[in-house]
């Protein structure tokens, strides 16, 4: 298949900082450690940004924090995304993760819908006070200069007040040199459809690179989205639970038109295992397989007669029962598959 002439995906410049893949993976809590950002930067991920942390938990030097915003050699470039409703503060802990890290930007975070979040007046719920949130970016782009400022934004509050266009051009006045715009609403959560006419909106309204999220699970959804949209870039959020390899197969596919096999079952299983290796180097076994049971079920959704796995990995105490669990359905899927090509031949 004859491969697409304009490439789609160009260099993005922040400064000092040059994203050479504008295709993201976007922050979520509780999933975007260093073992999956890791993985991800293995398949062609342009950029990572940890899960959202606290600006008050980073001032209180918390040990879990400190450990959330560590990033390591081999993911970059990669960004610290910050969550808080005082303009000193955020810029206090900005300046703080900048010395402890040195990240390659500082990511404001103006999507999370979590009710312990917004409660606080922070995440999505800064699309309601949008003189609240210049200024938050005002201050922390003058705490942390030259490192970029960029913010991860929802489309509005609710469907009343859509104001996503609004708030950009505010964080660009403010200095803002990247926006990520996440197509749903604070009330939507991740319920229905993202609405990329309004990233589109943002696109057009500011001179800084958007990238667009939301319902990217497939190499043509995303090519569809960069042709129509007007954006710089994409950031893959859900699309890439369990699957790392939504990176490797969108770039081949932007790159030749050519559109790559799922991975089998046998690569996704060794991956999954290959993450929990990192997950136990990460936190330990104790919480490490706690963790993994998620991500274990997501590896195999999908798959022929993995319902009944996907519910065990649940009850999963130590590794070596997960490894039992994903190394037996694999032995399983190959014997069903040798008896088929045996009956075939």
């Amino acid at each position: 298949m004859k491969g697409l002439s304009e490439p789609l995906l160009k260099p993005i410049r922040l400064g000092g900082l040059t994203i050479e893949r504008p295709l993201a993976l976007a922050p979520m809590a509780g999933v975007t450690n260093w073992p999956f950002r890791r993985l991800c930067k293995e398949h062609g991920c342009g950029l990572v940004v940890t899960e959202f942390v606290s600006d008050k938990a980073l001032l209180y030097d918390s040990k879990r924090t400190r450990e959330m915003i560590r990033l390591l050699p081999d993911e970059r470039p990669a960004g610290v995304q910050l969550f808080g409703a005082d303009p000193d503060t955020m810029a206090r802990a900005a300046a703080r993760v900048v010395e402890l890290e040195q990240p390659d930007l500082i990511d404001i975070n103006m999507g999370c819908p979590a009710p312990k979040v917004t409660k606080g007046r922070g995440g999505s719920s800064l699309l309601k006070e949008p003189e609240l949130a210049q200024e938050i970016v005002r201050r922390v782009v003058q705490a942390v200069a030259p490192t970029p400022v960029t913010v991860k934004m929802r489309i509005g509050w609710d469907s009343r007040s859509i104001n996503a266009v609004e708030v950009a051009k505010r964080v660009e006045e403010a200095g803002a040199r990247m926006i990520t715009v996440h197509g749903r609403t604070k009330e939507q959560h991740y319920s229905g459809r993202a609405d990329w006419g309004v990233i589109a909106a943002v696109a057009r309204a500011v001179s800084i690179p958007v990238l667009g999220n939301g319902d990217i699970a497939d190499p043509r959804e995303a090519e569809a989205r960069l042709r129509t949209s007007g954006v710089a870039g994409l950031a893959v959020g859900r699309g890439a639970l369990g699957n790392p390899w939504i990176f490797s197969r969108t770039l081949h596919y932007l790159e030749t038109g050519e559109l790559l096999p799922e991975p089998g079952v046998r690569e996704r299983v060794e991956t999954a295992l290959r993450h929990l290796d990192l997950m136990i180097e990460y936190k330990g076994e104790f919480l490490a397989v706690r963790e993994m049971r998620k991500h274990a079920a997501w590896y195999l959704k999908g798959l022929h007669g993995s319902a009944g796995v996907r519910s065990a990995v649940n009850e999963a105490e130590r590794a070596d029962d997960l490894r039992a669990l994903l190394l037996g359905y694999l032995d399983r899927m190959e014997a069903v598959a040798a008896e088929n090509v045996r009956l075939l031949s």
